[in-house]
């Protein structure tokens, strides 16, 4: 891509704000909120969520557009749009990941609003391509998968199936060099999972592993070569709490840790508020696990911020922000800090439907390079704004839509790092 300046050190915080229903995006001050810029008609993909890479730019997906759009949240500062690349790829995008040097990226499709998994392409993108191919489609296999981009000086797309579940691995030069009209891509290498529940993927950088979240545990590859070797799983059971499994995982960069939430209790969904949630976390480097309550009803997705971990929890009794402190040190243990409430939804989840049919739900967002927090309130138009810190509200801000379904949230600061995680969130 063309080379700009990056960010200024000393700029503001900024949130992108996506409300996938409405079709905007907003970039904000923080804590204030004042509108930086706007794009209209840009339905994002809330699956495959925001990819932040280095530079200070971020990368999403526009679901009704079929394009990648690479956005630089700082450059309307410099006389730069919002929206500094398009790149068309194939959706619905189920899932976004990059190289750790953010040059190649990869996007699955998923079900979209269908009931059924239709289209099986794989959109491989070089944003630094010499020659002018900068995105080619290919075909695999359908249904809703996960994927990783590991980097190196022959870059591997792996692509992680569930039922059955699979880990494929190809070369993205190969995928790069594929004839038009989306040919079969076949991989280099293909490796069987045990289990057909696959759901939550995250890459380590400075090892090359890959991790995927299932039923039995979350299961791990090391790259050797153009292969990958399995590992023993880490199990979801630690410090005594067992039972469950978690649906998303998460790279803390400061710490060098894994993050997910433990789900456990009735397999009804309309039992949502009697679900227990444990926080789980594994450091990478000593290889101590270990799992925290976080209370009944539905967690999710967290984030990351410089000294906490962020989780929203709702719940017929009240929704709340829940903040874990989170050392820096290896091997210190996280624990349990604030907890925080936050206004309720007037069109919340209620007992005895589903927490995610026809309701309104909430999106949390951070940045490993400070200690803001934003949350916001699905159709109402509002974004909360924590400072994790101080345990204490900031600031409430609105936006024109009302951010139905809560819409999707990314926080950026200058030189913060975020892009060691490579995958989207």
């Amino acid at each position: 891509m063309p080379h700009t300046s990056p960010p200024d050190p000393h700029a503001p915080p900024r949130l992108l704000v996506s409300d996938h229903v409405a079709g905007r995006v907003s970039l904000l001050d923080l804590p204030d909120g004042a509108e930086r810029a706007e794009v209209n008609h840009r339905h994002l993909a809330e699956h495959a969520g925001f990819l932040t890479l280095p530079g200070g730019l971020v990368a999403s997906v526009d679901d009704r557009a079929g394009e990648l759009l690479v956005l630089d949240p700082y450059g309307p500062d410099a006389g730069r749009p919002l929206v500094r690349r398009r790149i068309p790829v194939a959706v619905p995008a189920e899932h976004l990941a990059g190289d750790p040097e953010g040059r190649r990226l990869a996007v699955t499709t998923g079900l979209g609003r269908n009931e059924e998994a239709w289209t099986g392409l794989l959109t491989a993108v070089d944003l630094d391509a010499p020659d002018g191919a900068v995105a080619v489609r290919v075909r695999g296999r359908t249904g809703e998968p996960g994927v990783t981009v590991l980097g190196g000086a022959l870059p591997l797309v792996v692509v992680r199936h569930r039922e059955p579940g699979e880990l494929l691995v190809h070369r993205h030069r190969e995928l790069m060099e594929s004839a038009p009209s989306c040919p079969p891509a076949v991989p280099v290498r293909r490796i069987a999972l045990p289990d057909d529940d696959g759901h939550g993927d995250a890459h380590d950088p400075l090892t090359g592993r890959l991790f995927a979240a299932a039923g039995s545990g979350v299961h791990r590859a090391r790259r050797e070569g153009d292969d990958l070797t399995l590992e023993t799983p880490l199990p979801w059971s630690a410090e005594g709490r067992s039972g469950g499994r978690g649906y998303y995982l998460r790279l803390d960069p400061v710490r060098r840790m894994l993050w997910s939430c433990v789900r456990g209790g009735p397999g009804d969904p309309g039992q949502w508020p009697d679900w227990s949630n444990d926080a789980w976390w594994h450091h990478l480097d000593t290889g101590e696990t270990g799992r925290l309550d976080l209370g009944p009803g539905l967690v999710f997705r967290l984030a990351v911020t410089a000294r906490h971990i962020a989780f929203t929890r709702v719940h017929p009794d009240g929704d709340e922000l829940i903040l874990l402190t989170a050392p820096p040190t290896a091997g210190s243990r996280p624990e349990a800090g604030a907890r925080l409430p936050l206004p309720a939804m007037s069109g919340a989840p209620r007992r005895g439907g589903t927490p995610w049919d026809g309701v309104q739900r909430r999106a949390v967002a951070a940045s490993p390079g400070g200690s803001l927090v934003a949350v916001s309130r699905g159709g109402h138009g509002e974004i909360h704004v924590f400072d994790a810190d101080k345990a204490a509200p900031v600031s409430t801000l609105t936006v024109p839509t009302p951010l139905d379904d809560g819409g999707h949230l990314a926080l950026v600061t200058p030189g913060d790092g975020a892009h060691a995680d490579p995958v989207g969130r």
